[in-house]
């Protein structure tokens, strides 16, 4: 049984997954193995990793279902007791594993962990992920006090760089299905995880977060996704300030995306649950603004990132 069995949905990835696997291929521990699930691609995706000659690597093929079924069903497929994702378009450094290894050796009981990420916006641009526990140093292994209050501008948790042990993940019945288009799934699952479980973090960053992939899903048409539903996350919150503000911040998210799409009723919806003083002076000034500002706000920050300056509302 290896140590690792390592999660990857593929879907129209043609141009990114040699890289990916690339970098899995090139981990310093070596005991994994990689549970790659083609949901139905339509391009050369599959032929890609079979062209792949490591005995490590499993294909299944499937019909399209989208990546939350996806991911599940990969899990499904999983033999090692500590499951871990890797999105067919983000690559890991060499010591990636390594860095989750060094986590598990220090909390053997931990039910989820992560490692710390970079964001790769384009090829002019790639940032450390933004979040306050980065000011304990490059070295640090501990337990997250509060997941919410580490994770209001970047998430602690990010696919590619989080794993589980296999038993956590079926008690929390996987990615919720209902969830579609990268509308969520994954921050309904951290969320989840995070009211039942502390996070066991590395703020050694060893993976990037690739913005700048083809295909992304992130990518789909605003009306077409059925988001998550943070709602049912409220009466937590009254007894947890930083999960309330966590939530505020993701319907602000929502409420903007909606506002770009055109559709002020969910745009009202979104912004009537949000406690203002949960957001900052920029995020309060945006949802005031027109679609059309907007619009141009989202073109002057993508012209910025190119020339190698990040801009965000969320710090």
């Amino acid at each position: 049984m290896p140590e690792f069995s390592v999660i990857i949905p593929l879907y129209n990835k043609e141009r990114d997954i040699q890289k990916t696997v690339n970098s899995l291929l090139a981990q310093t521990l070596i005991d994994f193995e990689a549970i790659i699930v083609d949901d139905g691609s339509t391009d050369g995706s599959a032929d890609v990793v079979q062209s792949i000659t490591d005995p490590r690597i499993k294909l299944f093929k499937k019909k399209n279902e989208g990546v939350g079924p996806t991911r599940n069903y990969g899990v499904e497929k999983a033999t090692a007791k500590h499951i871990v994702f890797l999105d067919a378009d983000d690559y890991w450094y060499p010591f990636h594993l390594e860095n989750i290894t060094n986590i598990l050796e220090k909390f053997p009981e931990a039910h989820w962990f992560a490692a710390a990420y970079n964001k790769k916006h384009n090829k002019n641009l790639t940032t450390p992920m933004i979040t306050p526990i980065l000011k304990k140093g490059n070295d640090w292994i501990g337990l997250v006090d509060d997941y919410f209050k580490n994770s209001l501008a970047d998430a602690l948790a990010w696919t590619s760089a989080v794993g589980m042990k296999k038993s956590f993940f079926e008690t929390l019945h996987g990615f919720d299905t209902a969830i579609t288009h990268g509308a969520g799934e994954d921050t309904d699952l951290w969320l989840r995880a995070a009211l039942v479980a502390p996070l066991a973090f590395s703020t050694k960053i060893s993976a990037t977060h690739n913005l700048d992939g083809s295909n992304r899903i992130s990518h789909t048409n605003t009306l077409k996704r059925r988001y998550i539903d943070l709602d049912k996350y409220e009466k937590q919150a009254q007894s947890n300030p930083y999960l309330k503000k966590y939530l505020d911040i993701n319907r602000y998210s929502l409420a903007i995306q909606y506002k770009l799409a055109g559709d002020a009723a969910t745009f009202k919806k979104y912004v009537t649950g949000i406690d203002k003083e949960n957001l900052n002076a920029k995020q309060r000034n945006l949802l005031k603004q027109p679609k059309h500002i907007l619009k141009a706000l989202v073109k002057s920050k993508v012209l910025f990132e190119k020339f190698g300056f990040r801009l965000t509302a969320y710090k």
